[in-house]
């Protein structure tokens, strides 16, 4: 009883639906006949998607079923086939700069939760200075720049910040607290050009019982972020759902009718997903959901086959075996060599504790070895900046 209501209270403290956007789309949605939609799809939904050129969400939603199993060859071959075709033969290296750990976010599943006693560190332009050198010499020039989220690492310190970094790179993006229009606005001026906001899930009851405490508590508030930074023009907008916290299908067919959305209003932005599993962390949680590796290679997959155009990301959560055989799949850009903890690159973190346990550790040299064994070039600079200005 005491549990519904807390629930209760902090229902009363969410934001509304704003109209227009996807917090309005999701409100007037319901998640079980979003499940339905996947659970009922059968064999011959399944032979339609595949004989289509364009795809719609519930094209997709059959891909991802379990009807689509035995397809997962066929799946995986034109994934390919379109990646080649789009893309070419070229796959992108990024890597994740983590600039804070310090968080006022109460999540379950995160290793930065402010409940967890452990070392906190926030770079300043001395450290920053060391972890741009570190990453330059590996090779580097797109990053993405990631901290916890709290008021005391917001826009005073980015403002500071991006204009040392944006100098020694061609993309900068970031992955923090979600922000207002505004202040996306005034963060492109100034060198950023994407930015990556998960929704960790579409659910908003699980996405409560996960999200205890702290600003990210505001279910609708992150979840109207990409309208945000599509109404800012921002060059690229990065969408994902944390695969384990509730059933990896319903979360990702939500992802796609969320994709479809910001494509008719910010036609003008390029649109990323990535597809982290939960992955062990200080404090963390057992999945709800577990996706097999099969499961995960035949919905990145779907995303392919759904969208020939949208970009797609592999972190260093999963495996190195997983990532040599996921390099020709559907993937354009990949990191490498992370390093989850501020100061990690430069040796500088005093012990600050990691956001969770990367899996593939290998050096940037073994990762463009793996890469060009599997007939892929390695791009270092992604698009640039002077195109979008044309």
């Amino acid at each position: 009883m005491m549990n519904e209501r807390v629930q209760n209270v902090r229902l009363l403290e969410q934001s509304p639906a704003v109209p227009g956007q996807f917090s309005e789309c999701v409100e007037n949605t319901d998640w079980h006949d979003v499940t339905r939609c996947h659970q009922e799809k059968t064999e011959h939904d399944v032979l339609r998607a595949l004989s289509k050129n364009k795809l719609d969400v519930e094209d997709f939603a059959a891909l991802i079923s379990p009807a689509a199993e035995p397809y997962l060859f066929d799946m995986v071959a034109k994934s390919e086939q379109l990646t080649l075709q789009r893309f070419g033969n070229t796959l992108s290296l990024f890597a994740p700069l983590y600039l804070s750990n310090t968080c006022a976010n109460e999540c379950t599943y995160c290793g930065f939760s402010m409940s967890n006693a452990i070392k906190r560190l926030t770079l300043n332009e001395s450290q920053l200075a060391k972890e741009v050198t570190a990453i330059k010499a590996k090779g580097f020039d797109h990053i993405l720049l990631v901290t916890g989220e709290t008021n005391k690492v917001s826009m005073p310190y980015f403002e500071r910040m991006i204009p040392l970094i944006k100098p020694h790179f061609s993309q900068l993006s970031m992955e923090v607290q979600p922000l207002d229009t505004d202040e996306y606005k005034q963060l492109q001026t100034i060198g950023l050009d994407g930015v990556l906001v998960y929704q960790e899930t579409y659910r908003r009851t699980t996405y409560l019982e996960h999200h205890l405490r702290g600003n990210k508590s505001n279910f609708n508030y992150r979840l109207d972020a990409p309208d945000r930074i599509g109404q800012a023009g921002i060059h690229k907008i990065g969408l994902g759902v944390l695969l384990g916290l509730e059933d990896w299908r319903t979360d990702s067919v939500m992802m796609a009718h969320h994709l479809r959305h910001l494509q008719k209003r910010y036609w003008r932005s390029r649109f990323s997903v990535a597809f982290p599993r939960i992955r062990p962390c200080e404090g963390g949680i057992v999945p709800k959901s577990v996706i097999s590796d099969r499961q995960l290679v035949q919905l990145i997959a779907a995303w392919r086959l759904f969208d020939r155009d949208l970009e797609m990301s592999l972190s260093t959560r999963e495996s190195p075996e997983f990532r040599h055989h996921a390099v020709r799949m559907g993937f354009t850009t990949m990191s490498a060599e992370s390093k989850t903890q501020p100061g990690g690159y430069a040796e500088d973190s005093q012990e600050a504790l990691e956001q969770f346990e990367i899996s593939d550790e290998r050096p940037v040299s073994d990762i463009m070895a793996m890469i060009r064994q599997q007939g892929r070039e390695v791009v270092w600079k992604d698009w640039d900046p002077a195109l979008s200005q044309g």
